[in-house]
Parts: structure tokens; C-alpha cells; sequence
């Protein structure tokens, strides 16, 4: 079974190449790996070209424009042959080196659509400091009229769900994971196997302004997605979500 995994960058040189190592570290051998960058004008072409020989003809990229982050995953899943599709940030890392193993053994051992899993941030400046630890373990499709969700970088899918059902919508700039699991999960019936494993490290950012707005067009999105979908939700059941987010923080956040 081979697995794509599907990076999206632009002006990722700051952490690239630890996302790129980490995927050239993996056990699982039968992968192909796609980086779709958005015409990055920092480094980040010329790093992704120095790691072109090591992965033997299994890495396959693109340079050009881009309408955001979804367009380019979209891009990606085009260009995926494999049998199982997947996405990892640029400035995220596999937390070890056996993930893609573990995930072509779970789909081998579940009769499934998708695999997903957990995931966990960590303190930019201090790669070794968790502070945030995201389990998938709760979630059932019919939490996304809460709002909540699985990890998206832990989510695993057969491409031929892709093809048939299709990729991340584009009017949606914040939430079109949100809206694809509630499509797949809830419209399309996707079969899905939680796997209780650490996929992915993923870096924080700081709070602000900026990301409190954000927060708040997400949740129209996220009421907007459902709607798209005929499940029926309000804002304020969709803030529910942040009930169950507290109880993912770590208190060597706050030392």
C-alpha cells in the first residue's frame, strides 16, 4: 500500500527541513512525497532541492502560485498516486520515525476508509515542551455539530474518497477541514478507525488580535460547513468545542 504525504509550504525555511527529515526518516518505505509550494521567495526551493537525491525519485514537488493553503492541498491530492493520502504542515514534524508504518498497519488490520489519531504542540523555542496534547480518542461523527473534530494532520484517507466525494472547498478560508470531515463523516458515511498514536508535532503560535478574530470566523465557517451539509448547528453549540479544548492544555504552559 503506498501512502502520499502532502506537504504545503511558502517562505518555510525556517522549519522545512525538519518537516522533510522527518518523512525521510520513516520506516515505511512505500510512500511518495509531494511538496506543493506556493513560489516561496525565501530558501525554501533550495532546500527542498537539496533532499531530492535522498529520497530516490520518491519526492515530487511543485513551484508555482497558489490560492491559498486549501488550493495547494487540493493541488497535492491531484498529483497523489497513492493509496492512502495524508497531509503534513511545513513547520510540523512526525513525532517518530514508525508513524506511516503504523498507519499502513492499522489500514491493513481495519476494513476502513481512514485512520486518524493524535497529535500535540509544542513550545516553538523549545521543541521538547508540550504544551498542548490533541487525542482524537472522543470524537464521533456526530460531534461536529459541536464543532469538534479529529486531528486534522493525523487524518488518513483512501484517495479514492477524494476522487469520488472531492477535496477542500475554496469558500471556505479557515474550516474546509472542518467542512470536508463533516461531508466525509456525516454525508458520505466514511468508515474510520481511531489509532491511538502521536502522529504529528506541531509548533504554536502566539495569541493575538489577529487570532481571536479568527477564531471567531471559524466558527461561522464552522456553522457554515454544516449547513452546506444539511446538519443542523448553531454558533453556540459549535463554541462548545473550547469546553473540551482546556482540558488539552498542559500546566507547563502557564510556568
Amino acid at each position: 500500500m503506498k501512502i502520499s504525504v502532502i506537504t504545503v509550504c511558502y517562505n518555510s525555511a525556517a522549519t522545512i527541513s525538519d518537516c522533510i527529515e522527518s518523512v525521510l526518516q520513516q520506516t515505511y518505505l512505500d510512500i511518495e512525497y509531494i511538496i506543493v509550494d506556493g513560489k516561496s521567495s525565501d530558501d525554501t526551493p533550495t532546500i527542498i532541492q537539496s533532499f531530492e537525491e535522498k529520497f530516490n525519485g520518491r519526492l515530487n514537488w511543485v513551484h508555482e502560485k497558489d490560492l491559498g493553503l486549501y488550493d495547494a492541498m487540493n493541488k497535492g491530492i491531484k498529483m497523489a498516486t497513492g493509496d492512502v493520502v495524508g497531509v503534513l504542515n511545513s513547520d510540523d514534524f512526525f513525532t517518530s520515525n514508525t508513524v506511516l508504518e503504523s498507519v499502513a498497519n492499522a489500514f491493513k488490520q481495519n476494513n476502513v476508509d481512514a485512520i486518524y489519531g493524535d497529535i500535540h504542540y509544542v513550545n516553538p523555542h523549545n521543541l521538547n515542551q508540550c504544551v498542548r496534547y490533541y487525542s482524537s480518542a472522543i470524537f464521533k461523527p456526530f460531534m461536529l455539530r459541536f464543532g469538534l473534530q479529529p486531528a486534522h494532520p493525523s487524518f488518513y484517507c483512501k484517495r479514492e474518497f477524494f476522487e469520488q466525494y472531492g477535496g477542500y472547498r475554496l469558500d471556505l478560508k479557515i474550516a474546509a477541514d472542518f467542512e470536508l470531515f463533516t461531508r466525509f463523516f456525516l454525508r458520505k458515511k466514511l468508515r474510520a478507525h481511531y489509532l491511538k498514536l502521536d502522529f504529528v508535532t506541531m509548533r504554536t503560535g502566539g495569541l493575538s488580535t489577529a487570532s481571536i478574530k479568527s477564531r471567531h470566523i471559524l466558527n461561522m465557517e464552522d456553522v457554515k460547513a454544516c449547513k452546506l451539509n444539511n446538519v443542523w448547528t448553531t454558533y453556540p453549540l459549535v463554541c462548545l468545542k473550547y469546553l473540551v479544548k482546556i482540558f488539552e492544555i498542559k500546566p507547563t504552559t502557564f510556568l
